[in-house]
């Protein structure tokens, strides 16, 4: 029979005891008896899964040993329910459990309470470490510190540093970032699938950076990737838009890259997924434009039909239209897959009977579109989308136009738990949102026309392809030309702006 001395260290550090000392202090215990060694050098304390000790339970189930000595408790575990069933395990065994530094006789109730409870403290430890550890983790990467892991493809790293401490960043590596953006321009070509990108790679011996071939997974990873992206106003409402805890004001997001995160919180682990996921701005800088990168991940999307695109949640008509019995504002809710158009006052107070019980917001939605398209046809210019990038003053407005939806929005979401007096200040609100939303819009409008970057074409197209046109497109048209929109329950009035 010998005595089995176990020792455990999880990292080698300098205030951390090594396996060495761990068993001179152990070794005292012996009194000449013959011993055994077991040693676990890098594994946690958190489990049992670990080699020599599996191997030291072997030897102790074929009677080989008489007692188990340890450094210190927690070094065989940090868990109560291993611990204990544990030392079920010995006494079934009838092995003797030795602590040099904690002088247990577990023979006696007093001895194993006490066992007990120092294990209790033991976890308590690990899991406040592993606290502190998560902690640090995510406030660092909302900071935009670079929290190590996968280096995309396209990049290489430089030193940096962030609020005077010491990081990385990524820099665009040149050769790497042309194939990078081959691929966004292929993919951006609803011609190319996947599979043709792939063999265009192959026959043109572009490989990746492990010189491995490449595969359709690896080609969607790149094209999923949010770190390549010039971030701006449509890049924030799109992450919005599928869920995404984005860290950053949409201010930020001016040409940087982001670190995308799967955070404490998120339901899946599809990569295709992003609810509930975090977005962080990076330090560096993106080199792909936001179009072509937007139109690549919506295709990566709506290939696994896992998501809807950047339309915002509700409706490109929130804010205009009003009851036309009390003039609240309406508001719209999802019901059975659809989405209804309400009066904020009936849902409330249940007294105004302006639109009815409901209205379909589809049917809603296309009466106004139709009415535009007639509107439009009038007019020999208007400019809904400009390059942007050219005019940062385009885009600060734009950014400050979704600030101003997203506070229209969380007054709406108030209405439903609304007095009277609150529901007042609700309107009001809304009202001047509404009114500065309009001054920013028209002012992009001014500067647009200035540069001469539109023209009917652009109008025609957008009229034309009304379903396809973007959100904000919309926003644009419907805030210069409508001023607002009067629902009854049998009729619609228009108050246009010109």
């Amino acid at each position: 029979m010998y005595d089995a001395i176990y020792t455990r260290q999880s990292l080698d550090k300098k205030d951390s005891i090594s396996i060495e000392s761990q068993f001179s202090m152990c070794e005292h215990e012996t009194h000449g008896s013959k011993v055994r060694k077991y040693s676990d050098k890098g594994f946690s304390g958190k489990n049992l899964n670990r080699p020599d000790f599996e191997r030291l339970r072997e030897d102790i189930i074929n009677g080989l040993i008489k007692r188990v000595i340890v450094y210190k408790l927690d070094r065989i575990s940090r868990s109560i329910l291993d611990f204990s069933n544990l030392m079920i395990f010995f006494e079934e065994h009838g092995v003797e459990f030795v602590s040099t530094t904690e002088k247990f006789d577990t023979s006696t109730p007093v001895g194993r309470a006490m066992l007990n409870i120092c294990i209790v403290f033991a976890q308590l430890e690990r899991e406040t470490i592993q606290q502190r550890v998560s902690d640090a983790y995510h406030s660092r990467s909302q900071k935009g510190f670079f929290m190590g892991g996968h280096l995309p493809y396209g990049f290489k790293k430089e030193a940096t540093a962030i609020d005077g401490k010491k990081t990385s960043m990524y820099v665009a590596h040149e050769e790497e970032a042309s194939h990078v953006k081959l691929l966004y321009s292929l993919y951006a070509n609803e011609s190319y699938s996947l599979g043709m990108i792939l063999s265009y790679l192959v026959e043109n011996n572009i490989q990746n950076p492990k010189r491995k071939p490449w595969t359709t997974a690896r080609i969607s990873e790149v094209l999923r990737c949010p770190a390549y992206v010039k971030s701006d106003a449509s890049v924030y409402q799109f992450f919005k838009s599928q869920g995404a805890n984005v860290i950053n004001p949409p201010a930020d997001f001016d040409g940087r890259g982001c670190y995308l995160y799967t955070g404490d919180v998120s339901k899946t682990k599809k990569k295709s997924d992003l609810k509930d996921k975090v977005v962080v701005i990076a330090p560096h800088e993106g080199f792909i434009s936001s179009d072509v990168w937007l139109k690549c991940r919506i295709r990566c999307l709506n290939n696994r039909n896992s998501a809807t695109t950047c339309k915002a949640k509700n409706s490109w008509i929130v804010g205009k239209t009003k009851c036309g019995n009390c003039g609240y504002a309406l508001v719209i809710k999802k019901s059975r897959g659809k989405m209804y158009s309400f009066c904020s006052n009936q849902l409330n107070m249940r007294v105004c009977k302006g639109i009815g019980k409901s209205l379909y917001n589809g049917v809603l939605e296309d009466y106004i579109s139709n009415a535009i398209k007639d509107k439009l046809a009038k007019f020999d210019e208007l400019s809904g989308e400009t390059e942007n990038q050219a005019n940062p003053k385009i885009e600060k407005n734009k950014l400050r136009v979704i600030e101003i939806d997203n506070e229209i929005n969380g007054l709406l979401s108030k209405v439903a738990n609304a007095n009277n007096i609150l529901m007042d200040y609700i309107n009001k609100k809304a009202e001047e949102l509404a009114k500065k939303k309009k001054e920013l819009l028209q002012e992009n409008l001014s500067m647009a026309q200035m540069t001469k970057k539109t023209n009917m074409d652009i109008v025609r197209n957008h009229v034309q392809n009304w379903d396809k046109t973007k959100m904000e497109d919309k926003q644009v048209i419907i805030d210069i030309f409508i001023k607002v929109i009067h629902v009854k329950k049998e009729e619609i009035i228009i108050n246009w702006n010109i």
